[in-house]
This record gives C-alpha cells, structure tokens and sequence, in this order.
C-alpha cells in the first residue's frame, strides 16, 4: 500500500524528565539573579548611607543642614534614577549604616525589606540576634517582621535558665548552650494566627487550628522543629493515653510532647505529662535520641503549681503560656516583666542568708 502523502508526522513530545530539569535550572537562575541583585542592592544603600552621613558631619548646623540635603539629594536621584529614592528611604538608609557600620558583618541572605525592619530593632543585642536568626532560619520578611513585633527574643530570653536572667542579654545570646532545651521553648506563645473566637472554644478548636496552621505554629514554637503527630497514642499494659501534639527537635536530638490546657495549670496537669514523658522514653525514645521533653502549653499559669512541683527544676518538662490574640507590644513587655520579676524573686528567696534546702 503506498504511503499516505497527507499523513502528518506524528509530534514527539519531550520527556518529563528533560521538561523538569530545565525547569529547576530556570528556577535556580532566576533566584540567583533574584539574589545578586538583593545583595547588589543592600551594599549600595549601606553605601549611600555612609556617603550621606559623612557628607552631614560636615555641615555646620548639622540637622537643618541634613534635611535641607536629604531633599535636594531625593530630588536629583528621583530625577535620574525613579523610585526608591524618596526622602523618607534616604533616612533609611542613613540609619541602615548606623545601625550596621561594619560591612563585613552584614549577612547577604538579607533583603532590604528584612533590614528595613531590622531598623525598628532599638537593642543592639536584639538587632543582632534577629538578623543572623533570620539568615540562619531562612525566614521571610513577613515572618521576620511578625518576630519583632511579637519581641521572639524578650520572650526567648525570659524562658532561659534561672541564673540568665541576672545576666545582660549580650551575654546571655552568647552563652545559649544547645544542648539545653530553655534555649529552644519560650513564655509566652502568641498564638494570634489561629484567630480564636474569644473566650469561647475548647481545646480541640486549640489543636485543630495549630495543626491548620502548621507552618505558623513551627515558626512561632521555634527553631530545628518538625511536626510528628497529632493524638498519639501510647499505651502501658493496661492503658492507652494520646498526646495532643508530637513533633521532633533535630537540634536537641529529642522528642517534644505538647499537651494544651485549657484554663489554668493544675499540678493533674503537671502529673500526666510526666507520666507521657516517662511513657514515651520507655516506647518510643530511639537509642540515639535524648531524653524527651515535654511542654505544657496554658492559658493561664500557676506560680504556686510551677513553685511546688516538679516543673521548678526539670530539665525535660516546662510550662508556657499562650496568648491567643496579637496583644500590643506594651501589653507583652508587661507580661515578660511580670514573668521575670517572679523569677528573680525566687532566685533573691533561694540566695538570701540563712535559706537551707536541707
């Protein structure tokens, strides 16, 4: 039978393989373009920053001199070069070198939205802690600026070892051991992303709406945590118990057991997870993992339950307390002082002349 000469070749389509590997090299150079011109970016502001400082210290009436320069200046750039050169992003600028006069020690992970940010940072101490958690973490500018606003580090230090809170946060940041699991769990959570009705829910609207909003619970719970389970069970000869939530710390190399409470903390409260912890390391503790530890996660703390109990000096079970609302930053700072006044006063109780623990 002779050929059919109207037949059309039929089309060989490319592999999906091929298609998927050019894919993830476009991918991979557009972010790399992506962060060139990041970086690019954030090592010409730092340097207008210096160029526009240096330029003012030269002025004799130093502040109307700077304002008068900063308008001719965003004038001539807005001219030649478009946007990004207003008035109010020269001052960022400015203070962009203040805040970091060391080049060197800037980390290039960083956009200028993220340092612009950073900017709103007063603590030196603080400014530095986020800006290497955020490299480190790989954390967006909006979850960096969620951090800020939530003061993650005021709450990461309030959560330290006793005898840290007698210590200058500087020295404090540097001495984290990793191995210890205060480094990792703070007080309190804010836990304003689940957008809770009030007042009114129960504990599995709790642990619904933090499995819900996973990726946001893991940011605010803190770094090197990954999710396991939700209800776990586990079971002795005669009884099966299940945790609200497991998840893993591949720093600490351990289990955390998280039980949500409704109300205040009860010593009940204190009891069961001791009693999941000691379950856990019998059944489900690999040979290579630390000692599990456990967090009780409240709405309202006891002080006289954390004081007579064994929470006062465990090293493996802690208690925090959740905020389910974004609460101002002046409400926070309250609650972080109040939390760490009843610290220091156990710590004046325990080291004034004629206590005895014996």
């Amino acid at each position: 039978m002779a050929p059919d000469k109207d037949r059309q070749p039929q089309a060989i389509e490319p592999s999906p393989r091929l298609v998927s590997d050019i894919r993830e090299l476009i991918h991979a150079a557009r972010q790399q373009v992506v962060q060139a011109v990041n970086r690019a970016m954030v090592q010409t502001y730092w340097h207008i920053g210096r160029l526009i400082l240096e330029d003012e210290q030269q002025g004799e009436a130093r502040a109307a001199y700077g304002q008068q320069q900063l308008q001719r200046l965003s004038r001539e750039l807005t001219r030649e070069f478009g946007k990004g050169f207003d008035v109010r992003n020269l001052r960022n600028m400015r203070a962009f070198y203040q805040a970091f006069p060391n080049r060197n020690a800037l980390r290039t992970e960083l956009s200028w939205t993220h340092y612009r940010a950073l900017l709103r940072v007063e603590s030196p101490q603080a400014r530095e802690w986020y800006m290497i958690e955020a490299a480190d973490q790989h954390w967006s500018s909006r979850a960096l600026e969620r951090q800020i606003g939530t003061l993650y580090y005021e709450r990461l230090l309030s959560s330290q070892d006793r005898t840290a809170v007698q210590q200058e946060a500087e020295h404090q940041t540097r001495s984290l051991s990793d191995q210890d699991a205060r480094n990792y769990l703070r007080d309190p959570y804010v836990l304003d992303f689940l957008n809770l009705p009030g007042e009114r829910y129960l504990e599995a609207d709790l642990e619904r709406g933090l499995i819900d909003n996973l990726q946001a619970f893991l940011l605010e719970l803190g770094k090197g945590f990954a999710f396991v389970a939700r209800q776990q069970r586990i079971s002795t000869d005669d009884q099966d118990f299940y945790i609200d939530l497991v998840f893993y710390n591949f720093k600490l190399k351990c289990f955390l057991l998280v039980d949500l409470k409704l109300g205040k903390l009860t010593h009940q409260d204190v009891g069961q997870m001791d009693s999941y912890i000691r379950i856990y390391d019998q059944h489900r503790k690999g040979d290579d993992d630390n000692p599990t530890i456990g967090l009780i996660l409240c709405s309202q703390k006891s002080e006289a339950v954390v004081k007579y109990s064994v929470l006062t000096d465990s090293e493996q079970m802690f208690a925090a307390k959740y905020l389910p609302y974004l609460p101002t930053e002046e409400e926070l700072r309250r609650e972080l002082e109040r939390e760490r006044s009843l610290v220091q006063q156990q710590i004046e109780q325990a080291n004034a002349p004629g206590e005895s623990n014996d």
